[in-house]
């Protein structure tokens, strides 16, 4: 306490001076509009920035949580317009409507893009109701078929593995093709024999054939980057460059196709049958 008084002795013409100037700005402040809007504009601005500064914190931490609202939401518009994109030009009967397609969300935790046969696996199983066949897309176009289910993860054939081999077509003719995969550049995978019929052209959209019950038509899988015409075969090899990049997969859509069981079965019956 002594400490105090000495130091308020030493230095009060020092203090009294602060004191006096802080009673002067006061007084200014309150009696000239001008510079208590200064004033105010100069604390808005101090504590703008500190509020924005915590803000910028807060929002870095919540990226993930934000991000996986944003998948949330995109999901259930994804699967809005693929089970009306039939029906555009109708008016849905809610009592009769037939949901097709069904989504799940899920994370990727792993990716391999560098090898022959590649895969990744996902934060989502058989409690999130994965099950073996179902097409994986991201927003941009399609990345895999599932393989392997256990209850927690689940592992996708990604399309650029030699097993993998996915009906696709050219969006403006409807022709068809495989799409394969033959390693190196993971940026790139093959559309093989397509018929020499095809117009095919630089930079057009190569999309998902529908002919089979893994994936609906029309999901976008890249453009067309080179191609070649083999005369003694008359097909082409297109080169497809990927909507996606494979290198960097985040968040995914697991697609079931809520008919395929009843498609299978009705196919099955017809070739026993023949």
């Amino acid at each position: 306490m002594q400490q105090i008084v000495n130091f308020i002795i030493k230095y009060r013409n020092f203090l009294l001076f602060v004191f006096l100037l802080f009673i002067s700005l006061v007084f200014t402040i309150q009696s000239h509009s001008y510079h208590r809007s200064r004033f105010v504009n100069s604390a808005n601005f101090l504590s703008g920035g500190i509020y924005s500064g915590l803000d910028d914190i807060t929002t870095y931490f919540d990226l993930e949580t934000h991000n996986e609202q944003l998948v949330e939401e995109n999901n259930r518009l994804r699967a809005r317009l693929l089970n009306t994109r039939d029906s555009v030009s109708q008016k849905i009967d809610t009592a009769t409507y037939h949901k097709r397609f069904q989504f799940t969300t899920a994370k990727v935790i792993n990716n391999n893009y560098t090898f022959k046969d590649n895969f990744l696996t996902l934060r989502a199983g058989s409690k999130n109701g994965l099950k073996q066949d179902l097409g994986v897309i991201t927003s941009k176009g399609i990345v895999g078929i599932v393989d392997n289910i256990s209850k927690n993860y689940a592992t996708v054939i990604s399309i650029l593995n030699s097993n993998s081999q996915i009906n696709a077509k050219l969006k403006k003719s409807n022709h068809f093709g495989i799409l394969v995969w033959k390693g190196g550049n993971p940026n790139i995978v093959d559309l093989i024999d397509v018929q020499s019929k095809a117009p095919v052209k630089m930079g057009d959209t190569i999309v998902t054939g529908g002919k089979s019950t893994i994936f609906p038509e029309g999901i976008g899988i890249g453009t067309i980057n080179s191609f070649e015409l083999d005369p003694s075969e008359n097909f082409y090899t297109i080169k497809v460059k990927l909507f996606n990049d494979m290198t960097n997969v985040g968040h995914v859509y697991v697609i079931e196709n809520l008919d395929r069981e009843e498609i299978k079965m009705l196919e099955q019956q017809t070739a026993d049958e023949h």
